[in-house]
């Protein structure tokens, strides 16, 4: 497995590929909390994120096998978000060596912790959600508060099928 961050110039179609990767795992992993069919992204979004060199993406055997955004929030503290692993290459630990990048990117960067955001259904549990929360837990990171999703990202909510949180996941990176 091959991971590397996507040069500014990368091309259109690798683009639109990561976008469609992105947008088929959330709209499953998120399945029951947007009302109709919310897509994740857009190819314009995620090409605005490959200029800022905030997109890195996994290849097996020269195929797109993943992809993840790695962004500074502070001095001290990185971010991932938008991890998507191609369902089809499952088990093969695409997810875990995209977040093990993330956090030497950030590392390597200065930053002394990483974080990451998870939406859930505050009434019900997701399944997929309970998966990656617990998938969270097993790489180290803790939850350092819950919010309403209504109130830090208002421009959303509407668009919810159920009321929903996120929970801030943090870790400290060694």
């Amino acid at each position: 497995m091959q991971i590397e961050v996507l040069p500014p110039s990368a091309d259109r179609a690798v683009i639109e590929r990561i976008t469609a990767l992105v947008n088929h795992v959330y709209a499953e992993s998120e399945k029951g909390l947007w009302l109709g069919n919310a897509d994740r992204t857009s190819a314009d979004e995620v090409a605005g994120l490959v200029r800022a060199g905030e997109i890195a993406v996994a290849f097996v055997d020269g195929d797109l096998a993943g992809s993840v955004r790695v962004q500074r929030l502070d001095a001290a503290t990185g971010e991932f978000g938008m991890l998507a692993a191609d369902p089809a290459r499952r088990g093969l630990g695409i997810g875990r060596e995209l977040v093990a990048f993330a956090e030497r990117a950030s590392r390597d960067a200065g930053c002394r912790e990483m974080q990451l955001e998870l939406l859930v259904p505050r009434s019900w549990t997701h399944p997929a959600k309970q998966f990656l929360a617990e998938w969270y837990d097993r790489l180290g990171y803790r939850v350092t508060h819950r919010a309403d999703l209504a109130v830090d990202y208002p421009h959303l909510a509407p668009s919810l099928a159920t009321p929903c949180d996120f929970l801030v996941y943090r870790k400290a990176l060694a």
